[in-house]
């Protein structure tokens, strides 16, 4: 009776999601994924936030138990610095390979402009640049935290429930990877490779960070831990590495989200956060006392 139940919750937290998704795919379809100051892509990165919200009213739940408290500070830098660990090192292999060049003048010449540092070098414009999206930059990602409370903070504890954890994070990834597919699919949410190859690194790439973001919800019982990888992950590839890097040809297949570079990165990463988490969060419902579900 209690999965019939979870299963009812999960399949109406995600057709809410698409539903609301509707007129956002629409808006940044037709104008464009920048268009409006980016906020259609903002408003739709919040609408499974707004589906967990609504799904816990409809079935007369609490709020809280979504994962709100802060938890430990050491799940929070990790979900910080995981992302540079296992982003980081594809892009020097590419730069150190020639598979790309670094730095891309021209972005580091129109940005300056865009900052009000026309004058400075490009040396310690960059030093400043990377500080303020490090820093600032991951504060203004809002748009993650609105995907996270209905991805980690109600999803993962929920397939909790009843499946074991390899099911929880393959599930919920496949999920989180599907509702992307509109804007893959049919927008520019695209780095230049073609769309058949973008979607499937992305899918690979997304299924293993659903790993380890689910491995930092469950043992945090928090959902800040994946606000801040989410963000830091699309903070320094979609900020950072990506515009720096020079395309010399195939560079658009191994770089960024749609590229296999960060496809096989992702993995090795999941392998090496989730191999030493503790026995007991690979069944279901052993996990609920620290999913706060």
């Amino acid at each position: 009776m209690e999965n019939s139940r979870t299963w009812k919750k999960v399949a109406t937290f995600y057709s809410l999601t698409l539903l609301f998704s509707i007129p956002f795919y629409w808006a940044a379809l037709k104008a464009g994924l920048w268009a409006g100051g980016f906020l259609y892509v903002i408003g739709l990165m919040w609408c499974p936030g707004v589906a967990a919200l609504a799904t816990k009213a409809l079935f007369h739940e609490t709020i809280s138990t979504l994962g709100w408290q802060w938890g430990s500070n050491r799940y929070v830098v990790w979900g910080y610095l995981l992302p540079i660990i296992y982003v980081l090192p594809v892009y020097i292999i590419v730069w150190l390979s020639g598979l790309g060049g670094v730095p891309n003048s021209e972005f580091i010449t129109e940005t300056k402009k865009t900052f009000g540092l026309a004058g400075t070098s490009d040396g310690t414009f960059l030093v400043i640049y990377i500080l303020l999206i490090a820093t600032v930059g991951i504060v203004q990602y809002s748009g993650e935290l609105g995907e996270e409370i209905g991805w980690r903070g109600f999803l993962v504890p929920e397939l909790a429930k009843v499946v074991g954890f390899k099911w929880v994070a393959l599930i919920s990834g496949l999920m989180w990877a599907i509702w992307h597919y509109p804007i893959l699919i049919f927008g520019s949410y695209n780095s230049g490779t073609p769309v058949w190859f973008g979607v499937t690194c992305f899918t690979v790439m997304v299924v293993a960070m659903s790993f380890i973001l689910a491995s930092l919800r469950l043992q945090s019982g928090s959902f800040w831990p994946a606000v801040f990888l989410h963000a830091s992950h699309n903070a320094f590839i979609q900020r950072i590495f990506t515009p720096l890097t020079v395309n010399t040809g195939i560079t658009a297949y191994v770089i960024d989200e749609f590229g296999v570079g960060l496809a096989l990165s992702t993995i090795v990463a999941a392998i090496f956060v989730c191999r030493p988490m503790p026995k007991k969060l690979f069944q279901p419902a052993e996990t609920l006392s620290q999913a706060g579900g």
